[in-house]
């Protein structure tokens, strides 16, 4: 055990953790020059198009260093707010981390909060500035960034290039000499924790596990702890670019297990496997669960996919445990399921997934914050609301609680003013404003969560360039004035589209959505309104006109009586239609809500 080293990667988003990890495995020689590729880790067409990271990737390296083998566990991690659960998972498989920072762009917000995290489970940290070939690269005043956050040595920080491959020696003899190998006792129980699982429609279900204590040999009869349920080792084996299968993974190592599990219910990730005859008295503590910020309805388009879409999601589930859904149902759109993400771009990658991996075409309604409501008759008792729908009369409320999050900004001194008004805009109350260095400024605010789950990010990356990083973490709920308002088609309210929203808001929002739906929904042979309303009372209004169809084209010549005739036997038939009148929505209306700005 004491040649295996377990370490992350962790950075801020595009600061170059794939392309280091690239330089790692083939100065490693677990990867060759052939089979080499950019971002050889990220395994998804869609890590590769959007160049940036969703999924941690565990990998095994062996290296020799003074003579002696060592082996190197590495997990790449992402690097967006979104995806931080997997970067806690991930830390908590590891004895050390590389915190990489960009050279040209010095410490970011997400740089932060990986760092705490890593802190909090006591992890070696080697600090690594990175992009050393750019021109425009700053190293004196990266280096005293880092050295101000971390309070370590100037000679600590290893100066390193993932495009050139400079340090990446430096790099793999301070991961075997600063951090410590595994501690676990081999002849203990087996104590092994699922850090991450993989649906294989061969194999079944592949989980990737961290040997604690003990052994796991093929052909044991192993146990999960949580579920109870008992399964043999059919495989196991170590994590390589494909796996490679092995009689036997000790204590303190990485490895996966095949054991035919076909039910996607049956593996829980933080799980702990243990064997049948000489089973571990306790579970590994696993990580905490997952809690979601942002909900919104995924429906099928066809109604009878439900039953598909239910096993896609919890096959997308394995691969992304942060994902929550229960089924729930709309007048509107019939059956689906109300899902919890962890933020707007973890819901756009978890859409394209359902469509690029399992073929499923979805409708996503707006997505919006779980609420606590308080009832008149019981004013202690919180109901939580995840879905507008589910309000009850206001009538009956005494008031609502809504999500509020301490946001942190990181940005340039040019776009302090922007930026603050674009927060005071969301409701945000600035809390704090330090000069990280002359011109870099770090802003910490509090403001609701609803507010940023629209366009804040793309707002925020608008306003300031590019230049701002922006962090965020729960802090609670107060209260506030919210008002459920309706949007009604032809007079038929349409639950997919009503929100929570601010008093103060409500008018505003209301006007932009029936503008931006009159431009969607196509016009019909009647006139079509589109009001938002509170309650009885509509707050906005537009109309979509009425197409007039030409009924008098057919008519050459002749008495202008014949003309009125049909002119008034249409205007019958249009009042009639307007009566019975079935107004489509485009899918496209559904997410417009969320580019109102635009």
């Amino acid at each position: 055990m004491k040649n295996i080293r377990n370490f992350c990667i962790i950075a801020h988003i595009d600061h170059g953790k794939s392309t280091l990890a690239d330089r790692l495995l083939q100065k490693t020689g677990t990867i060759s020059d052939r089979e080499m590729q950019n971002q050889a880790l990220d395994d998804m067409d869609l890590e590769r198009e959007r160049g940036i990271t969703i999924k941690s990737h565990a990998i095994q390296m062996n290296y020799k260093y003074k003579g002696e083998d060592y082996v190197l566990n590495l997990i790449d991690t992402p690097g967006h707010v979104d995806f931080s659960y997997e970067v806690s998972r991930s830390i908590a498989a590891c004895e050390g981390a590389l915190l990489i920072v960009d050279a040209t762009q010095g410490i970011e917000a997400q740089t932060i909060s990986n760092l705490y995290l890593a802190l909090e489970h006591d992890l070696e940290i080697i600090p690594v500035l990175n992009k050393m070939d750019l021109p425009s690269a700053m190293p004196e005043e990266v280096t005293d960034q880092i050295v101000d956050l971390i309070g370590c040595d100037p000679s600590d920080i290893i100066p390193a290039s993932g495009k050139t491959g400079l340090g990446v020696d430096e790099i793999l003899s301070a991961v075997i000499e600063r951090i410590n190998p595994p501690k676990g006792d081999p002849k203990a129980p087996l104590q092994a924790m699922i850090f991450d699982s993989v649906f294989n429609s061969f194999r079944g279900i592949i989980a990737y596990f961290r040997v604690k204590n003990g052994v796991i040999r093929k052909g044991d009869k192993v146990k999960f702890f949580n579920t109870g349920r008992e399964y043999f080792a059919d495989e196991i084996g170590i994590l390589k670019m494909d796996l490679v299968p092995k009689n036997e993974v000790g204590a303190g190592d990485v490895g996966y297990i095949i054991s035919g599990i076909k039910q996607a219910n049956e593996v829980k990730v933080g799980d702990t496997i243990t064997t049948k005859e000489n089973p571990c008295t306790e579970a590994i503590k696993g990580f905490e669960d997952v809690k979601p910020m942002v909900f919104a309805g995924i429906y099928p388009v066809e109604t009878d996919d439900y039953e598909e879409l239910r096993y896609s999601m919890e096959k997308l589930q394995l691969n992304d445990s942060s994902l929550v859904f229960e089924p729930e149902s709309s007048a509107a759109l019939g059956f689906g399921f109300r899902c919890g993400f962890l933020g707007m771009l973890h819901m756009e990658i978890i859409q394209e997934r359902l469509e690029r991996e399992f073929n499923m075409t979805v409708i996503t309604t707006v997505p919006n914050v779980s609420y606590y409501c308080y009832m008149r008759k019981d004013p202690e008792l919180g109901v939580v609301i995840n879905n507008p729908s589910e309000l009850p009369d206001p009538s009956t409320i005494d008031h609502i609680q809504e999500p509020f999050i301490k946001a942190q900004v990181i940005t340039k001194s040019e776009y302090v003013g922007p930026v603050m008004n674009l927060c005071i805009e969301k409701r945000g109350e600035l809390v704090n404003q330090v000069y990280l260095t002359q011109d870099r400024v770090e802003l910490t605010f509090e403001m609701p969560l609803a507010e940023i789950v629209f366009d804040f990010y793309d707002r925020l990356k608008s306003i300031s360039r590019g230049y701002a990083s922006f962090d965020y973490h729960p802090i609670g709920y107060k209260n506030s004035d919210l008002v459920k308002m309706d949007l009604m088609l032809n007079g038929e309210t349409l639950d997919a589209l009503s929100a929570l929203v601010h008093r103060s808001n409500a008018f505003d929002l209301g006007k932009k959505i029936c503008i931006k739906l009159k431009e969607l929904i196509p016009r019909q042979q009647f006139e079509i309104p589109i009001q938002a309303a509170i309650g009885a009372k509509i707050i906005a209004r537009e109309t979509i006109k009425a197409l007039r169809k030409d009924v008098t084209a057919k008519c050459y010549g002749g008495d202008i009586s014949r003309k009125r005739k049909l002119l008034e036997k249409q205007k019958e038939g249009k009042k009639r239609m307007r009566q019975v009148g079935k107004v489509e929505v485009p899918q496209e209306a559904f997410m417009a809500v969320l580019k109102l700005n635009d």
